[in-house]
């Protein structure tokens, strides 16, 4: 198995370099995100040392309805995401590789698992929009939207920086984000694993049964 233990103070300084303008077409031949790089370019998992806690957040989900993020996945294997529904690439790459990914489990460990998309563009992603897009990729993934401001601060803890969406050079609203997948563990609830956005569905299929138990992959 691919993994890599390091300090999460060092991952603190990595991931605050790690943003990625998601379809901006800008630097295209750049790798979006480089916290893989800084543990080890060939590792897909990196097992944190010290876990990260759970966002204190509660936005909005894709039935319009509050959601504790805490509350909802207490003690559930948890993977969040942060990202947005109009990128082109990454976002939807990195959904659908999970989407895979659980495809392939046994339906009761597929039951366990809980996927939330948070997305860094909530003007834009409505419930309603977030609801539609995820239909497109796995109808049981969690959508959330909410206050930007709410949901910035959330990402930080995780050490996940995300900036307002802005329009680029060409004039096309762009969601600038880390790219970081971070799973929790159904025993702790501690964000104990990260992954980059060159993890792979094999990586995942790989994994999950691993994680849904709250081991280390």
């Amino acid at each position: 198995m691919r993994k890599k233990t390091y300090a999460v103070a060092a991952l603190f300084a990595a991931a605050a370099l790690t943003l990625s303008a998601c379809g901006s077409g800008e630097d295209s031949n750049k790798p979006v995100a480089d916290v893989s790089a800084e543990a080890g370019s060939d590792k897909a998992a990196t097992v944190l040392d010290q876990p990260f806690e759970k966002p204190d957040l509660v936005l909005t989900d894709a039935k319009g309805k509050k959601y504790d993020l805490r509350a909802e996945t207490k003690g559930v294997p948890t993977l969040i995401y942060f990202g947005y529904t109009h990128c082109p690439d990454v976002c939807p790459l990195t959904m659908n590789n999970l989407a895979v990914a659980k495809k392939a489990l046994p339906k009761a460990e597929q039951d366990k698992l809980r996927v939330v998309f948070v997305t860094t563009d909530p003007d834009r992603d409505t419930p309603a929009a977030l609801g539609e897009w995820l239909k497109g990729i796995d109808s049981d993934f969690v959508g959330l939207t909410g206050d930007f401001a709410t949901i910035q601060a959330g990402a930080r803890t995780l050490g996940i920086s995300i900036e307002p969406t802005s329009k680029d050079k060409n004039g096309k609203l762009v969601s600038v984000h880390g790219t970081q997948v971070i799973a929790f563990s159904p025993k702790t609830d501690g964000g104990y694993v990260l992954y980059g956005e060159d993890a792979t569905v094999d990586d995942y299929i790989k994994d999950l049964p691993k994680l849904i138990k709250g081991q280390n992959p």
